[in-house]
């Protein structure tokens, strides 16, 4: 779950990225100005960013070489 919510944080970071540099909505032209598509993608960016700050609070894992 962590992965997925890390991809899609990064996909919503490069399409702001895009948006911020060239004025250029990645998501927008795949999916159209506000289809339910791209709704629904800017809505699980929305949810993968959230769930992420989790991220911060835990404790990370040793791992033993």
């Amino acid at each position: 779950m962590d992965r997925v919510a890390l991809v899609l944080v990064i996909i919503g970071a490069l399409n702001w990225g895009l948006i911020s540099l060239f004025n250029f909505d990645l998501v927008a032209t795949l999916f159209g100005d506000y289809t339910f598509l791209s709704r629904l993608v800017y809505g699980l960016v929305g949810i993968a960013g959230l769930y992420t700050i989790s991220l911060l609070f835990r404790e990370r894992e040793k791992t033993v070489e």
